[in-house]
């Protein structure tokens, strides 16, 4: 067998192998410390459509709150997977760190409730998660508390390569649209289309989410296409629309790796196909495209005024 060109080992370098039976664990207790960040920040901003005010963002380092409204100061929490610490900031120059190492839930969130504290923006949050159906409180939480570092660098690094491809395909577009967020819910890197008109009542059925959430999260038309850990061996790039219109299940979309999952109602596209194609970021700018045109086309939006 040849060795690998230096093309595939920048390939397998940015888009690194993500199996998620060998870091199931870190994941699951990276989701749980996002919600608690999350759920800090829901608390700090005001809010906005479709609850935009809440998600995460990819960050040169991490995951960050970005600059949270604190009084007159300012606050930023950000993940770091370089350094391997959770990285609590203010604008007066105070600062707090908790590493990112394997411990139980509950240690975690004692920590950065107490960090917070010493910040001089004390915080109560729902301590119950959030879109998980086997759901503990965080401060009752023992069970979760294996972390590996290298795991959650890997997942960084897709998510990077991501949030590059979506902002791409999202400044195709000149209506509203989301930006490049990280819904802490479902653990999901988005962007979101409107074609500006409203949508029906959504039914909810979310797990541990009141149904009201999903009602003002779609409350206008929308066609959405992200990237979460899930839904495949290492995880899946999505694509839905609400309300999905008639025929949208059968629209054949690229690359060909892609199909509907009648389970789910949406559109996947394995990580695995990307990351092993021959042109990566050809691959999901191919899938986000030509769901949208599927959205688009068959819901009849005003193309031309929406699009740049």
């Amino acid at each position: 067998m040849a060795p690998p060109s230096a093309g595939e080992d920048a390939r397998a370098s940015a888009w690194p192998a993500l199996t998620l039976s060998e870091w199931d664990d870190t994941r699951t207790l990276l989701h749980l410390w996002t919600q608690i960040v999350g759920k800090i920040r829901m608390g700090l901003e005001p809010m906005i459509n479709h609850w935009w005010q809440v998600t995460l963002y990819v960050s040169a380092r991490g995951l960050t709150t970005s600059l949270m409204p604190a009084g007159d100061r300012g606050v930023e929490i950000e993940l770091d997977f370089i350094d391997q610490v959770l990285d609590l900031r203010a604008t007066d120059g105070r600062r707090q760190y908790i590493p990112l190492e394997s411990g139980s839930v509950a240690e975690y969130y004692s920590s950065i409730l107490a960090a917070m504290t010493e910040l001089g923006v004390p915080v109560t949050i729902n301590p119950m998660p959030s879109e998980i159906v086997a759901a503990i409180s965080f401060a009752d939480d023992h069970q979760h508390r294996t972390y590996d570092p290298d795991w959650a660098r890997r997942y960084w690094t897709v998510l990077r390569q991501v949030d590059r491809l979506l902002g791409q395909f999202r400044s195709e577009f000149i209506g509203k649209a989301s930006p490049v967020h990280y819904f802490w819910g479902g653990a999901d890197l988005a962007t979101t289309r409107f074609s500006g008109r409203t949508a029906p009542l959504h039914p909810g059925g979310v797990p541990n989410c009141p149904d009201w959430v999903q009602q003002l999260a779609y409350s206008h038309e929308v066609h959405s296409c992200g990237f979460w850990p899930d839904g495949s061996p290492e995880g899946s790039f999505y694509a839905y629309a609400y309300p999905a219109p008639a025929g949208f299940a059968d629209w054949p979309v690229k690359p060909e790796a892609a199909y509907f999952d009648t389970a789910v109602g949406e559109f996947i596209l394995p990580y695995a196909a990307v990351r092993t194609a021959a042109d990566p970021d050809q691959a999901v700018l191919d899938f986000c495209r030509s769901t949208y045109d599927a959205a688009a086309e068959l819901a009849e939006w005003d193309r031309v005024a929406l699009e740049a």
